[in-house]
């Protein structure tokens, strides 16, 4: 009796795990182009980082600052270092890849010299002088000064709601 009621156990189970697998809803994955514009939420997405921050440094590099600076040290161009950006907004946004994504876009201008972050910068210091210890002379990395920075760009990032009946729009500042 005992051994009919465990069969009988495994026989339900077996029967209840072809049925949940077979009414289960097939993942479907489309692989899309990088560039491609694809927006599901309405949230800020890696799209919305990367058009603003294209247009953040485009703005920036389009005002004068960087010739002046450039005229007033014999042609060379600004060291610039993008500092900390702040996400004050209503959800979560990973400023880091904003952050990149300023990076990248000052590097495509080719307006200015990119000065690595604090964090970048120390991590870089302790493997030099890692390497002092354990690299051999023909391959290690030497100590010397470091390129500093002429200007820092910091920000924040913003969300404004503006509500009219049932209807809502979100505006990002940054």
């Amino acid at each position: 009796m005992r051994q009919l009621t465990t069969r009988g156990l495994w026989t339900s189970v077996l029967a209840l795990s072809v049925l949940l697998v077979a009414c289960s809803k097939a993942t479907r994955v489309d692989r899309i182009e990088p560039d491609q514009t694809v927006d599901i939420s309405g949230d800020w997405n890696d799209t919305d980082s990367r058009l603003v921050a294209d247009e953040m440094i485009r703005d920036a590099t389009a005002a004068p600052w960087a010739r002046r600076f450039m005229e007033a040290n014999a042609g060379k161009r600004p060291a610039v270092v993008v500092g900390r950006v702040t996400n004050k907004s209503s959800e979560h946004i990973n400023v880091n890849t904003f952050v990149r994504d300023m990076v990248a876009a000052f590097i495509r201008t080719e307006t200015a010299r990119i000065v690595s972050s604090g964090d970048e910068r120390e991590q870089l210091r302790f493997e030099r002088y890692d390497q002092q210890d354990f690299a051999s002379a023909e391959t290690r990395a030497r100590l010397r000064n470091e390129l500093g920075a002429d200007f820092m760009l910091l920000g924040e990032i913003n969300t404004i709601f503006d509500r009219e009946g049932g209807r809502e729009v979100k505006y990002y500042q940054v």
